[in-house]
């Protein structure tokens, strides 16, 4: 991808990490009670007294596998075998094809705008301008690492630590990462007003046990990082032997770091990420860091208080700074620039990070075309220019209507699951309702679009063009420091196939990237709907009740707002879900880490569960069609299990098993369902190898 730094937003839990979800839309609950037996229904849409389909596509089944033993491959067997993993991918199934897909609709966007140069419109004329840099290759072939020569020039004149600290926060306005993280985001106990928050980071490898673990996959990568790390130094203009001394001092630096790095699972622990202190309180955490000098390079406004995600962390970076020499934070600072721009360059550089980053971490066979790459850099950096067309030319009027009522009837049929939870208690249960109450969605694209007239795209180089556009983003979230919160800000673009739950915001947000089977299909009775994108959309509702997202309330700030025997209720059902996903083994003897997983898996589980209760009342009390064969419960929990067909391939699996917070695709079928007595009693299942007693099931929400 071409993301030279995770951009600086609000926290927020996505539906599935990088290739992933989103969306669209379903009948109200008026319009399934319709329903006759045949299917047909009055929607105000294309469908309107047609005869619907079942949803169901049965050449995609593996009928040679009984439902209550592997209800994932029953559904999706066939389809897994017959959509092997392009080589351009390290996963392929649902999610990745309809991103795949987004990606061929937004080209044509771009080549539409691209064939007229003299257009008016300055976003199209930055559109045109950033594709048309990214898809010059004899000028990245020309000009190969010279656009970087002056950032290089400024690395070899650091003389002292505050140079250095300087030149970091230079970097970072850039979009170059290393050291450690700045960003502005909404303070999680004020969530009316905007922080600046400061947490660990200045790695290369994915996280820190990549750096310390002992076993043989960990020296591998280790050995193989260093190898990769001298030989984009050596592109950079080192020599050989310059090259070796500077990835071994990488490595010792990035140890280092590392070692005091907070590992993922506690990472997820909003509470102790959430450390406030005055500037003269970090000032004296770090006296060996002078935060004035970074605050200036970085052209930030006065700030009297931050957030520090982990003290240890900087009172760590404290020493290495004191205790590394000169010489090989300049090392340092060269590899990260270069492994930071290293997509908008030559095809060598290009080339080197792809054979690290992409074969050896997550066995990627090619590249993606050029042309790929390049949307990838406009939705990143014009995303909202780009959107606009898309939504203009992709996204109807009635799908965001349809969404809109469907989103209703999820929250709804929340309320009403609220309020028959008999393990909570009257005092918390009202909290929950006030907080389900103020939740906002968010659907398909920005009430306003971004003004991107500050951001200056030229014809001169592609990494300079991408540089420019991080700045502007940094600019973009430093001048939100003293301002009020934008509640109509949004942290994906339209054409994103993804969503989020904000707890900062209570609110869930579901872009405009995809109208089709197999989350939403128009033609399709209602039942599928409901499996596929009813149980996107309580996924993320259950966000706002998930072991983090229920630390805030509903104004988004991180207060508790639990009796503490609610609070001890619930944390038992969760430490069963956590022993459930634990038993999952996905590659080789490497098993689901449930802490790790913990939110995602308490927000498919509710998800499914809220998503069934919606279209069985849905219904209004008359039975579902049989189509196809099958019950309308039957075709939810197909509809569901349709969504997350798929598979990824073994070294990517390893890394999304140490870092992914959402567990692999199978596992988000199989587990949730094997907890639901309504899974069970639509196919008559009363044991298997999927089959849990009622004693070992867990149910939440």
């Amino acid at each position: 991808m071409f993301t030279l730094r995770k951009r600086a937003a609000v926290a927020v839990s996505l539906l599935a990490l990088a290739v992933a979800i989103c969306w669209a839309a379903g009948g109200t609950a008026a319009d399934a009670s319709k329903a006759t037996e045949k299917g047909g229904r009055q929607t105000g849409s294309s469908t309107d007294k047609a005869v619907l389909s079942s949803g169901v596509d049965l050449k995609n089944f593996d009928k040679s596998i009984k439902p209550g033993d592997d209800f994932y491959e029953y559904v999706n067997g066939n389809w897994i075998k017959d959509n092997p993993i392009p080589p351009e991918y390290s996963r392929w199934g649902a999610f990745p094809k309809l991103r795949d897909d987004a990606l061929t609709a937004l080209h044509s966007i771009i080549e539409d705008v691209s064939k007229n140069p003299t257009a008016a419109d300055p976003n199209q004329q930055k559109l045109r301008d950033l594709f048309a840099t990214a898809m010059d290759e004899a000028k990245l072939e020309a000009q190969g690492v010279k656009p970087l020569a002056g950032d290089v020039e400024k690395i070899g004149q650091v003389k002292d630590t505050d140079g250095l600290v300087a030149l970091v926060g230079y970097f970072h306005a850039r979009g170059v990462s290393s050291m450690f993280g700045f960003g502005v985001h909404q303070d999680e106990k004020q969530s009316t007003r905007y922080a600046p928050h400061l947490s660990q980071g200045g790695l290369g490898l994915p996280e820190r046990e990549y750096y310390l673990g002992q076993t043989d996959d960990f020296k591998k990568i280790r050995d193989a990082y260093h190898q990769h790390v001298e030989k984009m130094l050596v592109l950079l203009g080192q020599s050989a032997e310059q090259a070796k001394l500077g990835a071994d001092a990488v490595l010792k630096i990035e140890t280092q770091l590392a070692d005091a790095s907070r590992s993922p699972v506690k990472l997820r622990d909003r509470e102790a990420q959430y450390n406030p202190k005055s500037t003269a309180e970090l000032a004296a955490l770090t006296p060996n860091l002078k935060w004035n000098v970074y605050f200036k390079a970085i052209e930030a406004p006065a700030m009297t208080t931050l957030i520090i995600g982990q003290p240890e962390f900087f009172e760590r970076l404290n020493t290495i700074l004191k205790d590394t020499p000169i010489a090989d934070w300049q090392a340092y600072l060269r590899w990260h620039l270069i492994h930071s721009t290293a997509s908008c360059l030559n095809d060598a550089v290009e080339g080197e990070s792809f054979h690290f980053y992409s074969e050896v971490l997550r066995g990627i066979k090619e590249k993606q075309p050029r042309w790929k790459r390049a949307v990838h850099a406009a939705d990143h950096y014009l995303g909202e220019a780009l959107g606009r067309l898309y939504v203009e030319k992709y996204f109807k009027p009635a799908a965001k209507t349809r969404m809109e009522q469907l989103v209703k009837n999820l929250l709804l049929a929340y309320r009403e699951r609220l309020e028959t939870r008999e393990w909570m208690s009257p005092e918390t249960r009202k909290q929950a309702l006030a907080k389900l109450a103020a939740v906002t969605p968010k659907i398909g694209y920005p009430d306003e679009w971004r003004d991107y007239s500050k951001l200056e795209i030229k014809t001169d180089s592609y990494v300079q063009n991408v540089l420019r556009a991080e700045e502007f983003e940094w600019q973009h979230d430093l001048h939100k420091l003293g301002g009020p919160v934008d509640r109509k800000e949004w942290h994906m673009t339209p054409p994103t196939v993804n969503a989020y739950y904000s707890p900062s915001m209570n609110e869930i947000v579901f872009p405009a990237a995809i109208l089709q089977p197999p989350f939403f299909d128009p033609n399709a009775d209602d039942a599928v709907n409901y499996g596929g994108i009813g149980s996107v959309i309580g996924h993320e509702i259950t966000h706002g009740f998930d072991d983090q997202g229920s630390r805030s309330n509903g104004e988004g700030n991180l207060v508790n707002w639990w009796t503490a025997d609610d609070r001890e209720r619930f944390n038992a059902k969760t430490a069963k879900l956590v022993e459930q996903y634990d038993a999952c083994v996905a590659v080789d003897d490497l098993h689901v880490n449930g802490k790790l997983t913990l939110g995602e898996n308490i927000a498919d589980l509710g998800g499914v569960v809220i998503s069934h209760a919606a279209y069985i009342k849905s219904l209004g009390g008359k039975p579902a069609p049989v189509l196809d064969g099958f019950t309308g419960s039957q075709r939810f929990f197909i509809g569901y299990a349709q969504v997350w067909r798929g598979a990824a391939r073994d070294k990517d699996q390893r890394v999304l098993l140490r870092t992914d917070p959402h567990s692999p695709f199978r596992f988000r079928t199989l587990v949730p369902l094997s907890n639901l007595q309504e899974f069970y009693d639509a196919f008559d299942i009363k044991s298997g190898a999927q089959f849990r007693g009622k004693d070992e099931r867990v149910v939440i929400w």
